[in-house]
């Protein structure tokens, strides 16, 4: 294994994977778009807050602003409904109906808005009695109805959820459904909450066997309005990005749950670190904000084009984090096509501004490349790097530096092999 390159290694890793994906062409890089669950939840009072409840008012005002506000030209296509948007009975046919009150155009209806704005409709089910919120779920006896119900209504993305249902019932229910769906002939592409509610690892989950099944899944617990959230999905991620890391790729991708950038309980330097986090680990780049009030700031954060450039990169690699410091530094690699490849210095850190000091070579990049390198935020480029050359980054508080790495004079050797620190064993050679 040491002989070979890491693109190779994780090639090599993937092509299991790759040979045997979910093939409904869909999804060949993390979907991007807007989803309504963290921002608005479960809010179904339409009468005193009509402004914020899950509505089709929100979702055509949500869709608006994807058209108009620029993020639609950057990739931001979905606008996905979440949980609460359906009436608490089926019809006498048996069928899923919007509730009508707030949804009084119906689900077609509100389709066909967000496609004549260019733009995509998700919508929400639950592989149980149940949704979450206590509205009627997709029971196994009714997968096949409800994929027609949405193909039929021209939904072009299925959140399924594991509310209300067993082990047994998802092992049969997940896969029924990625049958059901492309038995309509209807592209649509297919988000399964299965390994969440399986703890996310092996042997419980087999990322093989659900590469096959799904283009997305969520893998952890729901992100929150907060810090510590992200914080505590970032450390179980990385923690076991050995076995996340290569079931990811074109058509199918680990979701660690949607950006929370300019709502509440992020600081600029904390909504900078996950944006640059999430594109090192090609999450999905599904906002859940209001795009009506949404900040400056958070907005520009959200519409960086190189970010967006990079987590859309078309080899589909999810990145690793490759360094652990003692003075709680971080720093993370994803390779890109075309040699390129991203690094995100991340800081832990809450008392001041840090000036990490390191070289190429110490990340283990080739030894005889040269790189021009442009940083991600402020556009800064440095020409001439060379691996051997020493280099500093000043990292503010919770705060990130991010680079975009180009070879202007491509190494020998095909890439590079990456080395990630072992607690107790120092550096030992690992799959990128």
């Amino acid at each position: 294994l040491a002989v070979l390159s890491g693109l190779a290694l994780v090639l090599a890793l993937a092509l299991p994977l790759l040979s045997v994906a979910l093939e409904n062409g869909l999804a060949l890089t993390p979907p991007m778009g807007w989803l309504a669950w963290e921002r608005f939840r479960c809010n179904v009072d339409c009468r005193t807050d009509p402004r914020n409840c899950i509505s089709e008012t929100l979702f055509m005002e949500m869709a608006d602003r994807l058209a108009e506000d620029g993020w639609r030209e950057l990739g931001y296509e979905y606008i996905n409904i979440d949980d609460c948007w359906s009436a608490k009975q089926r019809d006498a046919a048996g069928r899923l109906v919007p509730d009508p009150e707030r949804f009084p155009s119906g689900i077609k209806a509100l389709a066909d808005y967000v496609h004549a704005r260019g733009l995509k409709l998700g919508i929400y089910g639950d592989l149980g009695t149940f949704t979450c919120g206590g509205y009627p779920g997709t029971t196994l006896d009714l997968v096949k109805q409800d994929a027609q119900t949405f193909a039929e209504w021209g939904v072009d993305m299925l959140k399924l959820d594991g509310c209300y249902s067993s082990g047994e019932e998802q092992a049969k229910g997940y896969p029924a459904m990625a049958r059901a769906l492309n038995a309509t002939g209807r592209p649509i592409v297919y988000s399964c909450s299965w390994p969440a509610y399986q703890g996310g690892l092996p042997p419980k989950v087999n990322y093989t066997l659900l590469a096959e099944i799904c283009n997305l899944w969520r893998n952890y617990d729901d992100i929150q309005d907060s810090w510590n959230s992200v914080l505590s999905i970032l450390d179980w991620f990385f923690a076991n990005q050995d076995v996340l890391q290569p079931a990811a790729g074109p058509g199918h991708w680990n979701d660690p749950d949607m950006l929370i950038i300019g709502n509440f309980g992020l600081s600029y330097e904390q909504s900078r670190s996950q944006m640059a986090l999430w594109t090192i680990m090609a999450a999905p780049l599904l906002m859940s904000t209001d795009l009506r009030t949404i900040s400056p700031s958070a907005k520009e954060i959200l519409q960086n084009r190189l970010m967006i450039q990079i987590n859309q990169d078309p080899l589909g690699i999810q990145g690793r984090r490759i360094v652990k410091e003692k003075s709680h530094i971080e720093v993370f690699l994803r390779p890109l096509s075309q040699a390129a490849s991203a690094l995100v210095f991340f800081s832990r850190r809450t008392d001041m501004p840090f000036r990490y000091t390191t070289s190429l070579a110490k990340l283990h990049f080739p030894e005889d490349a040269v790189y021009e390198v442009q940083d991600v935020y402020s556009g800064k480029i440095i020409s001439g790097l060379r691996t051997g050359d020493s280099f500093s980054v000043v990292i503010n508080p919770s705060g990130v530096v991010m680079w975009h790495l180009y070879p202007t004079a491509p190494p020998a050797q095909p890439w590079h092999l990456v080395r990630q620190e072992a607690p107790g064993q120092g550096f030992s050679p690992v799959l990128l």
